[in-house]
Formats: C-alpha cells, sequence, structure tokens
C-alpha cells in the first residue's frame, strides 16, 4: 500500500497533511485514538522517526496529543485548529498560485468566480439530498 509523496515538501509535512485532513474529513474525530507511529509508518512505508516528527508536528499545533503509555489522539478543538491552518495556507499559498494561472492562461477572473459559486451550491445541494 505504498504513499506516492512529492519531492516538493518535506515527507513528514505530506504525512502531517493527510493526518489533518483525515480528522477533517470525520476518519478521526476529535477524543478518538489515531494509528501509532509504527501502525502509520507501516501503512505508509515510511521510516517511524519521519511519521513521530509529523506527529510532533501536529502536536505543536494543537491537532493531535499524545497520552503517555497510550498513544496519539485527536485533540479537542484539534480539528479546529487544522482547518484554520490549512485556509491560512490556502490563501497564502494556493490562492496566489491560481491567479498566477488565471492571468497566464487570460482567464477572466469574474467567469472563474461564478462557475466556483455554481459548483459550490451543486456540491451543497448533493450533500443535503
Amino acid at each position: 500500500m505504498g504513499e506516492n509523496f512529492s519531492e516538493k515538501e518535506p515527507i513528514y509535512l505530506q504525512i502531517a497533511r493527510r493526518i489533518g485532513d483525515g480528522i477533517l474529513e470525520g476518519l478521526w474525530k476529535e477524543g478518538e485514538r489515531i494509528p501509532s507511529v509504527r501502525e502509520m509508518a507501516v501503512a505508509m512505508e515510511v521510516n517511524p522517526l519521519t511519521v513521530l516528527r509529523a506527529y510532533e508536528w501536529l502536536e505543536a499545533r494543537g491537532i493531535i496529543e499524545s497520552k503517555r503509555g497510550r498513544g496519539y489522539f485527536v485533540k479537542q478543538g484539534g480539528k479546529e485548529n487544522w482547518r484554520k491552518y490549512r485556509m491560512e495556507q490556502f490563501i497564502k499559498e494556493d490562492l496566489p498560485e491560481f491567479e498566477k494561472t488565471l492571468k497566464l492562461l487570460g482567464i477572466d477572473s469574474t467567469k472563474i468566480i461564478e462557475q466556483i459559486k455554481t459548483e459550490i451550491l451543486k456540491s451543497h445541494s448533493n450533500e443535503e439530498s
């Protein structure tokens, strides 16, 4: 079940993002135990120290917490902390790149905004169904 990692970013940060996004998606709920360092390392086919570094990074940001002898758990408020972090990253990194691509391709931003609104409305109506 090997994972594909990008060479643009350290692997531990990619693992941290996958865990954080898993929390947002409901894979792990607040107060729930996440896989052990060893379990995650085996699943992702990486060194346990790489996973440990990802867990420590997430813990430092209030996403997960270590409970001595029991493992790592999603911290109360961790989901919201991760959502805020991802929003900041999106605004700081992804949005400028998106705007640059629009300019390079000569795409009118107002048309894209309308299309995005339409897609968001569609996805919300599909979720309610």
